[in-house]
């Protein structure tokens, strides 16, 4: 079997991989474990949240799948951050887990250049230094002219339930073999990372009348900026709290956990702890919140957020009854911690191919992530990569401040991470430019030009900036009567004022939105003419209220591109500039940095190996 590129393992990195370069014209193979599980939700049944849903939103934009699968299955839609400034509205979606796997393989399995293969990859071929296919478990070998790694959680699985413990990458499922061990004879290091999970309840053995409800958003959203179906009926998830009984029974079982007894001894995610890691870590705390979501439209099965956990089933089951609501609880599935092996991913270049061999890329937890969205990202962005360099094209990669794929990218290969990276608002500095309702604006041009994003997106956008265009025109030029101000400003209990100003000047006001204004009639004929949607003036609101802070960022992000534009040969000899403090040339010699922006970002590089650095590269 020949192929363009060939995806290992099927998770959201690999789905979109596969489908983007394939998408993109390459002949693709996807070889995974079990077909059955394309995409499937490993932990929480959710898309989204805090720089998180901005993520999808982007992948979107480029012509990616997540948020069109999300749509199609979510059965709840919510808006968080909506109490802070727009820079940090995030969408989040609860999704039925059986339908987003479901529509992951339908997407899939219509695109024509696509191949589909159940079988576990045990070996690369190479030849000098490049990859040229795999070898799989039944000896069956594919050549590929890329081959892209997305092995999630599963190189050298291991399940741990208090001192039981099981090789698989998921419960159920085995684990992968022999690929780090390959790796790592070809120079690259690796490293161990933890991760968890929640049990997962039969609902029918809930209380939810001691719970306090979570509703959707009314109207809801959605992620896909194409015409995806609008949920119409919304399923609530609910909130519960642990309590001092429940922490009573955790913390003298600690002894019991793999974290604590030292059979753990590698690092799980900072910001998504388990239950017994918080009840040690914050021993002050009486409660810690718990979020019970629903697994899907047709099952009583609920997620509990909010409870990972490795400790043996009868602690579990015990600590989980303590928990108002939770009385007749019956585990379903138990709670559970997996380690595996990553390779840092300073061993990667800006196109997530590996800096050691050739055409091989790495996306996903392999790369040290956490997260279906970080995995989604690294995917499309491995996907198009591989695509362009088997066809001997300019490589495609995304800026700190064109998305936050371009921050979460460049932190990785820049900084590299020694635990499971995530995702946040703080960690990209131009946020106020990197907005989830503008991700088309800013990416489907770029998406458009190699051929991923089609003519309908890039329709869509056109349409959206013009609408945008003549909104923003028109606000500018509505006058305000007195009359109507005033009217507004007493309802807001804000000081009246003695004249007429014009539209934009007042929604300046931070306690005025576009819904205040709706009735003024110059405005509201246009909205009952659908001239211009209530979508577009929120929007073109956020542009008036922000102008000021958008224009600056913009600048700001000029200045810093012009480091980013000063690119450095791969092969440069940092010994020979005898000037650059040790620390600089041991480091700029371990990461090989693309630019003088990757070199600025590299911890232990000072502004005076940077000074030095410029001025061997530009004389």
């Amino acid at each position: 079997m020949y192929y363009d590129v060939v995806v290992v393992g099927g998770g959201h990195a690999g789905a979109e991989a596969a489908s983007a370069a394939a998408i993109l014209g390459s002949r693709v193979l996807l070889i995974s474990m079990n077909l059955q599980t394309i995409g499937q939700m490993s932990c929480n049944p959710a898309v989204g949240g805090i720089a998180k849903g901005q993520i999808v939103r982007e992948i979107d934009a480029l012509g990616g799948q997540s948020g069109i699968v999300t749509d199609s299955t979510m059965i709840q839609f919510r808006m968080l951050n909506r109490s802070k400034g727009p820079a940090v509205w995030s969408p989040r979606a609860q999704s039925d887990r059986k339908r987003f796997t479901e529509t992951w393989r339908r997407i899939i399995e219509r695109i024509p250049t696509l191949d589909l293969f159940q079988d576990m990859v045990v070996y690369l071929l190479l030849k000098r230094e490049r990859v040229i296919g795999v070898k799989t478990l039944l000896g069956i070998e594919i050549q590929a002219k890329s081959v892209v790694l997305t092995t999630g959680t599963f190189l050298n699985g291991i399940i741990h339930i208090g001192k039981k413990k099981i090789n698989g990458g998921r419960l159920s499922e085995s684990s992968s073999i022999n690929i780090t061990e390959q790796l790592k004879k070809l120079g690259f290091f690796s490293g161990r990372m933890k991760t968890g999970t929640s049990p997962r309840i039969d609902g029918r053995s809930l209380d939810f009348s001691k719970m306090n409800p979570q509703l959707g958003e009314d109207p809801p959203g959605k992620f896909s900026y194409l015409d995806t179906p609008r949920l119409k009926n919304q399923r609530c998830c609910y909130i519960t709290h642990t309590n001092p009984e429940v922490h009573k029974i955790l913390q003298s079982n600690l002894n019991q956990s793999p974290i604590f007894n030292g059979t753990i001894k590698s690092l799980g995610p900072r910001y998504c702890p388990s239950i017994e890691d918080k009840v040690y870590r914050f021993s002050n705390k009486e409660h810690h919140q718990i979020f019970v979501e629903p697994e899907g439209w047709d099952t009583n099965e609920v997620y509990i957020n909010g409870f990972s956990t490795s400790l043996p089933e009868r602690v579990q089951y015990m600590a989980l009854k303590k928990i108002p609501g939770f009385e007749s609880v019956k585990i379903l599935k138990l709670g559970y911690a997996i380690e595996y092996d990553y390779f840092p991913p300073t061993q990667l270049k800006p196109t997530l191919e590996t800096k050691k061999i050739k055409n091989l890329f790495h996306a996903g937890q392999i790369n040290g992530t956490t997260g279906y969205e970080e995995a989604a990202a690294q995917g499309i962005m491995s996907g198009i990569n591989a695509h362009l360099k088997t066809h001997k094209k300019d490589s495609f990669v995304l800026k700190r401040n064109e998305a936050y794929i371009g921050v979460l990218i460049d932190d990785l290969i820049s900084k590299g991470t020694e635990e499971p990276y995530r995702m946040f608002t703080a960690r990209a500095e131009h946020r106020i430019l990197l907005r989830q309702d503008n991700a088309d604006e800013r990416l489907t041009h770029l998406s458009y030009r190699i051929g991923l994003a089609d003519s309908q997106r890039m329709r869509l956008v056109e349409k959206k900036v013009s609408k945008l265009e003549k909104s923003f025109n028109f606000l500018q030029n509505l006058n305000i009567t007195k009359k109507f101000a005033n009217l507004i400003l007493s309802k807001k209990n804000s000081p009246n004022i003695n004249h007429s100003l014009n539209a934009r000047k007042f929604l300046y006001r931070p306690e005025i939105n576009i819904q205040d204004i709706l009735f003024i009639p110059d405005l509201e004929k246009f909205v009952k003419k659908k001239i211009f949607e209530e979508r577009i003036l929120e929007l073109t609101l956020i542009l008036i209220k922000y102008q000021v802070y958008i224009e600056r960022e913009k600048k700001n992000a000029e200045k810093l591109s012009r480091l980013e534009n000063i690119k450095i040969p791969e092969h440069f000899n940092y010994q020979k500039i005898k000037s650059l403090s040790s620390e600089a040339r041991e480091k700029l010699m371990k990461y090989r940095p693309y630019s003088m922006g990757q070199v600025s970002r590299i911890s232990g590089i000072s502004p005076v190996d940077i000074n030095i650095l410029l001025i061997h590269l530009t004389f």
